[in-house]
């Protein structure tokens, strides 16, 4: 192998392939925006599929390491009304395909797999220029410049590396998010440790819904949903986190208070989030030399569940593809996008159908019904 690989962005997607490519001798840099692997935190849990998520992490070699990880009880969900009453309660009997992980300690694992230095932290990515021949120019917010026969865009929503192969911008979708936390929920949250119970809680209704999941450590991370326009949310001002939260809170007016208190109790300030999406079946044509991985390729709603294990599963198919054609470059990536474009396309329009089933006018029914299509279909 004697292409020189540039990954920009240590997510979960680019440190597979970094991994991936490590195990068959392959060399690879990524470079990180952020200062340290601690800059800050890295989210909540993550299922992690047997059909796309965990292959990934036995390409990697670190399959048994994901096992150590996975919180017991975790695949548990259950679905309730406003009113708190229970309507699907599925517990975690072991058998199912869907394990949860933190999404830090997942990351972590990764991190540590790699060599030192295949990471250079605090070098954004400021601008990218095509040198011909299939190599490249990034310039980072510091001045240094490198020079890459491959680069791989691993850079998420907002990807620098994107425009050199499409024009597409994500959009939002119409739904957004308020992520709180509840610590110590066991003894200091009873009442609504019991509503969210051992894994993941949805308490839906149209337009809106508290989604919340158990965390390690009796920790409650919850997700309000709600339909809004991005004006709404951009006109409440979550630096006053009192005041925020009591916006928040009045679009859940009537709602049982073990609920509620998943959004007005909470131990941080609540953090909004906009979902955002690229257009399904998102796709470009063969540029030499660069490819796209996880979001920055096809993000999606995230009522699939599929972003973090398509990201995985993008970058150790990636690593596994320059593996088999380590001449060839060009070759890889066809191979690699072939297969991309139809996976990410078919996950993002499950996302998108279900992201309406969950807020349309029958929910939390219309959610309850796409349970039971999903156990008749497996």
């Amino acid at each position: 192998m004697t292409t020189d690989i540039t990954i920009i962005g240590a997510g979960l997607g680019g440190l597979a392939l970094a991994r991936v490519l490590h195990v068959h001798g392959i060399p690879a840099t990524i470079y990180e925006a952020e200062p340290s692997p601690t800059a800050r935190t890295q989210g909540g849990m993550l299922d992690i599929h047997d059909y796309n998520g965990q292959p990934a992490l036995k390409a990697a070699g670190l399959f048994d390491a994901f096992l150590g990880l996975v919180h017991e009880g975790g695949q548990a969900s259950r679905v309730l009304d406003k009113d708190a009453t229970v309507l699907r309660d599925e517990p975690d009997d072991g058998t199912g395909g869907r394990p949860e992980v933190h999404r830090g300690e997942l990351r972590r694992i990764l991190l540590d797999s790699l060599p030192a230095g295949t990471i250079q932290w605090g070098r954004k990515a400021t601008g990218i220029r095509p040198l011909g021949g299939g190599r490249h120019e990034v310039t980072f917010a510091d001045g240094t410049t490198v020079t890459t026969g491959l680069l791989v865009g691993a850079d998420g929503a907002w990807s620098r590396v994107r425009p050199l192969l499409s024009d597409a911008q994500p959009e939002y979708v119409g739904i957004s998010f308020i992520e709180t936390y509840l610590s110590d929920a066991d003894t200091r949250h009873p009442a609504s440790a019991r509503a969210v119970g051992d894994g993941a809680l949805f308490a839906l209704a149209p337009g809106k819904g508290i989604l919340a999941h158990r965390e390690p450590g009796a920790v409650l991370h919850t997700y309000v949903a709600l339909a809004k326009p991005q004006e709404w949310l951009a006109g409440i001002d979550f630096g006053r986190a009192d005041e925020a939260t009591a916006r928040v809170a009045a679009e859940f007016d009537g709602w049982a208070p073990e609920l509620t208190a998943l959004i007005t109790d909470g131990d941080t300030a609540p953090v909004p989030r906009a979902v955002n999406a690229l257009p399904i079946g998102h796709r470009w044509d063969r540029v030499p030399g660069v490819t796209l991985l996880g979001d920055a390729a096809h993000l999606m709603s995230p009522f699939a569940g599929e972003g973090a294990n398509l990201a995985l599963y993008d970058g150790a198919e990636l690593g596994n593809a320059i593996a088999a054609h380590p001449d060839d470059i060009e070759a890889a990536l066809t191979a690699y996008e072939e297969a991309l474009f139809p996976r990410s396309a078919d996950a993002a329009a499950e996302a998108a159908r279900n992201h309406e089933l969950c807020f349309d006018d029958d929910a939390p029914h219309s959610f309850i019904a796409l349970f039971t299509a999903h156990e008749q279909a497996g």
